[in-house]
């Protein structure tokens, strides 16, 4: 469950938002793949075997024509890619669960002959209310940590000394306090074995991409050829999201703590349309003046992706097969951008 949890935080990092081309994420031993019209997930459980899982998957924008305008698609795009994503997480969970019950089952079965005894095994799992509060938890977290904190630091700074009073520089050290503290908590969990996998399964999500965007065969001596580092990566989107908000908030001209952390919570779906714009904009323009915001997500992922294995480079290629498949039963066209 500690886990679960902290995989939930890194959620954002670990995903990539573009809803007209194939991504992924990261999730607990495995990943998961979406095309536009389907997603698919690999988990390997400790016994070694891989499970799958595919299910269809609806666009919003074809839904309702609204959710394709410039900034509300992202917001919308990012919406559904996070409920998508914490699906997939609570299918990962799931499955090594699955197997912790199997082996206690066959272990009480054992212990049980001797008595002639029956003890049925108890089904465990992540159930809807679970999930539900876990989600509730990261987004207080998310706001107390990165957006309650650093105002309250820098207010401090304030009040210690009077420049910090001075609107842009009040601002950028409000900013820079909580990309520290966003490095910081990436960093220090990432000295955690089972979330260092989780991240290297993140490169092995890269890797594929690439692979597949280049028409290589998705095998895992040509998935290796490729780098970690990927533009539409969801780091590269909360580093955007960091620098978009301190120039956002400097022209805003207002003073009063409540104020300010009220500003930061209303404009946080702005700033966050905004940001998908420019990311989903360098990507296809790797030598445009945009694509400058976006380098310092790339230099963030030499900590949220590692050189994955080729045990973990199978599960991601076998995750987006499974997308794939579906996509294509589907009848849906793929964007490669």
């Amino acid at each position: 469950m500690v886990r679960f949890l902290a995989a939930v935080q890194l959620l954002p990092a670990l995903e990539s938002g573009e809803e007209t081309l194939v991504g992924g994420q990261a999730v607990l031993e495995g990943v998961m793949m979406r095309s536009p019209h389907a997603w698919g997930i690999a988990v390997r459980k400790p016994s070694g075997e891989i499970v799958t899982h595919s299910e269809p998957l609806d666009r919003p924008s074809e839904r309702h024509k609204w959710m394709a305008w410039p900034v509300i698609r992202g917001v919308m795009t990012l919406g559904h890619a996070m409920t998508l994503g914490f699906r997939a997480l609570k299918f990962s969970a799931n499955a090594a669960l699955d197997e912790l019950v199997d082996s206690e089952a066959d272990k009480d079965t054992s212990d049980s002959a001797a008595g002639n005894l029956e003890i049925p095994a108890k089904k465990f799992e992540i159930t809807g209310w679970v999930a539900g509060l876990n989600m509730a938890f990261s987004v207080a977290f998310f706001i107390f940590m990165y957006k309650y904190l650093p105002l309250l630091a820098t207010t401090e700074l304030k009040r210690l000394n009077p420049i910090f009073g001075q609107q842009i520089i009040f601002n950028l050290v409000d900013g820079l306090i909580r990309m520290a503290m966003f490095l910081l908590f990436v960093w220090g969990v990432s000295l955690w074995k089972d979330i260092r996998r989780v991240y290297e399964y993140h490169g092995a999500e890269h890797k594929t991409v690439f692979a597949f965007e280049n028409g290589d065969p998705l095998n895992s001596a040509e998935v290796q050829k490729y780098s970690t580092y990927h533009p539409r990566c969801g780091t590269s989107f909360l580093m955007t999201v960091m620098i978009i908000s301190m120039l956002v908030y400097m022209a805003i001209p207002v003073t009063t703590f409540w104020a300010r952390f009220g500003i930061r919570i209303v404009m946080l779906p702005i700033i966050a349309g905004v940001s998908y714009e420019i990311i989903r904009f360098a990507a296809k323009h790797r030598g445009s003046l945009f694509a400058l915001l976006t380098a310092p997500g790339l230099w963030l992922q030499r900590i949220t992706t590692q050189p994955p294995d080729d045990r973990e480079v199978e599960c991601a290629i076998l995750a987006l097969n499974e997308a794939m498949a579906l996509e294509k039963q589907r009848g849906g066209e793929l964007v490669i951008a």
